[in-house]
């Protein structure tokens, strides 16, 4: 607190120490969510047992590659990482433009049946009929081993449907879309020419959420992708495990075997970690600002 001179009452702090305080605390909430994966870093290039020992707090102990160059060894890594980047690539601009088509029709108030069609998506999210329907439902469609059983089962999202719908409700100014109107210009030529330029902050926010929920899919692509070469990334890293694991459960019987199998099941479990999570990563930087800016927009109807 400081005491205001002229008035000789108390207000609130100054703002050199406010921003000082939210500094701090900025600081130790980044060490907080930061510093796990950095954890999992340190112990992917760290021997196990060190790590388990609690040597590895803050930097390697016996530097090691071993968990990298077993999991670069599998023939199946760079195929799975290809296919990781397809899937995502044609996922994520599959479920933006299904988000699009079917959010911007939801925002028109004077929509015949508006209300009936948002009941309708809404009660997906709280009834589905469960796996076994659903594995029958592709099956006979004819989307088994087909990489479309990825997208078009679960291609629109309706938590995102609702954010995209309430941002184009609130922030799309509705004098551009009357003015538009006036001038002739089609429901297409609408969206087309002034929806979708003027939103694109959340366009980059469902970009975000679609790439890392496609990104990190290894259940669907387990259940729908039996082809060893249709698997993405993180499933080939799971069955590596899988592997890994076995080895070193068959190996208990031999002497000294067991250690040795276990040492490197636990290096290749946090080398999988490290290579899965990289790539987003390594991209989450470039679309940072427009992802703020998407969350930011439309909080303030106007």
């Amino acid at each position: 607190m400081r005491k205001n001179t002229k008035s000789g009452k108390l207000t609130g702090l100054s703002e050199k120490s406010s921003d000082i305080i939210l500094v701090v605390l900025c600081t130790i909430i980044l060490l907080i969510v930061a510093y796990p994966l950095y954890y999992v870093l340190v112990a992917s290039v760290s021997n196990p047992y060190d790590v388990y020992a609690g040597k590895t707090f803050l930097l390697p102990s016996q530097f090691t590659l071993d968990g990298y160059k077993s999991v670069f060894a599998d023939p199946g890594i760079l195929l799975g990482l290809f296919n990781s980047f397809k899937y995502t690539i044609i996922g994520t601009v599959f479920s933006v433009v299904m988000l699009y088509l079917a959010a911007y029709p939801l925002s028109v108030k004077d929509l015949p049946g508006r209300k009936f069609f948002s009941i309708f998506f809404i009660i997906t999210m709280y009834f589905g009929g469960g796996m076994v329907p659903t594995y029958l439902v592709v099956k006979e469609t004819g989307l088994i081993n087909s990489m479309w059983a990825l997208f078009l089962p679960g291609g629109v999202a309706v938590g995102n449907l609702i954010i995209v719908r309430n941002f184009f409700e609130n922030s799309i100014p509705k004098e551009m879309i009357e003015a538009a109107n006036i001038d002739g210009a089609s429901k297409w030529t609408t969206f087309i020419k002034i929806v979708v330029p003027l939103s694109r902050s959340i366009m980059a926010v469902m970009v975000v959420f679609s790439m890392v929920a496609y990104w990190n899919d290894w259940f669907t692509s387990m259940i729908y992708l039996p082809s060893p070469n249709k698997a993405p990334l993180p499933l080939v890293l799971r069955n590596i495990l899988i592997k890994s694991s076995a080895s070193a459960s068959q190996a208990s019987t031999i002497s000294g075997g067991f250690a040795e199998l276990n040492k490197m099941t636990e290096m290749i479990k946090f080398s999988s970690i490290i290579i899965a999570a990289l790539p987003m990563l390594i991209i989450y930087p470039f679309v940072q600002k427009y992802f703020e800016k998407g969350f930011m927009a439309g909080a303030v109807k106007g």
